[in-house]
């Protein structure tokens, strides 16, 4: 079984999908269940890696709507 990532490691991750593109300006970024699956770890993991990349302006909070990638 492989060791999950850390939150820092899937900071990073997600940071290098926004800047190939892949989640372009604006875009919304998949729900914390969803990341969570994605990465398989568990909501605080991804709920630290979020604030992580807010922290460094990578993307923005809209409480109630999501997380977007900054512009």
């Amino acid at each position: 079984m492989p060791i999950p990532m850390t939150y820092a490691q899937i900071a990073e991750d997600l940071s290098e999908r926004i800047k190939s593109g892949e989640y372009p300006p604006g875009a919304k970024l998949p729900s914390y269940n969803q990341l969570g699956e994605l990465y398989s770890v568990g909501f605080s993991t991804i709920a630290k890696a979020i604030a992580l990349l807010r922290d460094r302006g990578v993307v923005i909070g809209a409480p109630g709507r999501g997380v977007y990638v900054a512009d």
